[in-house]
């Protein structure tokens, strides 16, 4: 297993999930991590019968502040009131830990620059560092042993919890503090002290994987993606087939990826979705490529608006899907903003794939089940798929 320091946070593996599909339309200004575009609906009531979300977040932010009103912890009272609701994706943040994801899905997150692995003998290895990172700067390399952070031996932990001391999340640690990584390089060993920074995430990368063949891959969805991959799209050579790599995307900005589904879809339905029992419908941009051969690949790490745009280019017989089954997030989030500050969520909706599958729990079936070599697998499904000219 390995991980970047983006998105792998222990703490916040399930609560990352449930920040992917957020309905902006009803939150605080500057409180958004992501959207459901609702143009001229944000003053639509919801039909009768359906308040009891809007209660349980009253609830919520009552309980949060009457424990600060009694010099208890808000946090606390938030979280025990959030257990009761039921709600397998209800979460609360800390107003730092909110403001992380509200970065991370601008394109930035706070951390020295490092992507770490577990090896099976325990030990945790650097896999990739950066450029123009403080690891970067300090001389750190892919390959390097990570044996401890902050005097914290990590041999033998799980990657999710050494992103977690690397980022400082257990004190909300901001760009500018520092951190103490323990290293080894063959024979020798040492210690460096670098200053976290705020720094940029590169969520979609192209490359030549054959003759013929382009390879699309989108980490997240964050802001300014969905051009990107309609850029990578314009720009690939006529003759190519595409692969569009969404393993291991936890979702991102809806938006976002509702742009990356224009650059394969000629318009039309994209999802539907209710927000308290309200019906709306995401469409694509008219203009995009329909002719070239394309493969989407998936596994169970593809989530939220990444499972959304799958679904949208499968059910629109737009895509081969190719993988394995994705993980099953499809509900969207309302945040609520506390007395202290800090952020809480309870689950308002659900979307759907223009067939009407419902992905929340299910997940979407690839059109071919593939476990390892699945890039191979790809190509020669594209080979097969025709020439686009």
């Amino acid at each position: 297993m390995s991980g970047p320091e983006l998105f792998c946070q222990s703490r916040r593996v399930r609560r990352g999930a449930a920040l992917t599909l957020v309905f902006a339309g009803l939150l605080v200004t500057g409180a958004a991590t992501g959207a459901f575009p609702d143009p001229g609906q944000g003053d639509r009531k919801p039909p009768a019968g359906s308040a009891r979300p809007a209660t349980r977040h009253e609830d919520v932010a009552k309980a949060a502040a009457e424990a600060m009103a009694d010099g208890k912890s808000p946090v606390e009272a938030a979280e025990r009131a959030v257990s009761r609701s039921g709600d397998r994706w209800a979460a609360v943040y800390s107003e730092g830990e909110y403001q992380e994801f509200e970065d991370a899905l601008d394109g930035q997150y706070t951390g020295v620059g490092l992507w770490a692995r577990r090896e099976r003998d325990g030990r945790i290895e650097v896999s990739r560092v950066q450029a123009g990172s403080p690891a970067a700067e300090a001389g750190v390399r892919k390959g390097d042993r990570l044996r401890s952070v902050d005097g914290a031996d990590v041999d033998g932990r799980p990657v999710t919890d050494v992103v977690s001391l690397l980022r400082g999340d257990a004190t909300d640690a901001r760009a500018g503090t520092t951190v103490t990584l323990g290293l080894q390089r063959g024979t020798r060993a040492w210690r460096e002290t670098v200053r976290r920074a705020l720094l940029s995430t590169d969520s979609v990368s192209v490359r030549k994987a054959a003759a013929g063949i382009t390879v699309i891959r989108v980490s997240a969805f964050t802001k300014g993606s969905g051009d990107q991959v309609r850029d990578a799209v314009r720009q690939a050579p006529a003759e190519d087939g595409i692969v569009l790599d969404l393993r291991g995307n936890s979702g991102g900005l809806v938006t976002e990826a509702v742009t990356a589904a224009s650059a394969f879809l000629d318009g039309g339905l994209v999802a539907t979705y209710d927000v308290h029992g309200v019906q709306r419908s995401l469409h694509a941009e008219p203009g995009g490529d329909t002719v070239r051969p394309l493969v989407a690949l998936v596994d169970g790490g593809t989530m939220s608006a990444a499972e959304m745009l799958t679904g949208a280019l499968q059910d629109r017989g737009r895509a081969v899907v190719l993988g394995s089954r994705t993980f099953g997030k499809g509900s969207i989030q309302m945040p609520t903003r506390l007395a202290d500050g800090s952020v809480a969520e309870l689950t308002v909706g659900h979307y759907r794939t223009p067939s009407g599958h419902v992905v929340d729990g299910r997940g979407i079936t690839p059109d071919l089940e593939v476990g390892s070599g699945a890039l191979r697998r790809a190509e020669t499904v594209l080979s097969g798929l025709g020439d686009p000219s």
